[in-house]
């Protein structure tokens, strides 16, 4: 089978850890990357989830609070204001 080369950007220590765990299971970089995108190929999908739960907004913390806010609105505790957006 023929072969091509993939170059890929990344921030110097990113690359650095990700080397030194492919190393830590018997992998090397390109063995990885190969891996990875024979199984986006198998499955139709990057095969691990992405999301924003790092961000702060979406803490359980942060949902639960809104949910009670909501639902004070909702039942006339509390003072509705308009969105006003500033250029």
């Amino acid at each position: 089978m023929a072969q091509t080369t993939l170059s890929v950007r990344m921030d110097e220590q990113v690359k650095k850890q990700f080397d030194d765990f492919c190393n830590e299971v018997g992998l090397n970089a390109s063995v990885a990357v190969n891996m990875f995108a024979k199984a986006v190929l198998r499955e139709r999908r990057i095969p691990f989830e992405i999301s924003v739960e790092t961000d702060p907004f979406y803490s359980d913390a942060n949902i639960k609070r809104l949910k009670k806010s909501i639902a004070q609105l909702e039942n006339g505790a509390g003072t509705e204001h308009d969105l006003t957006e500033v250029d």
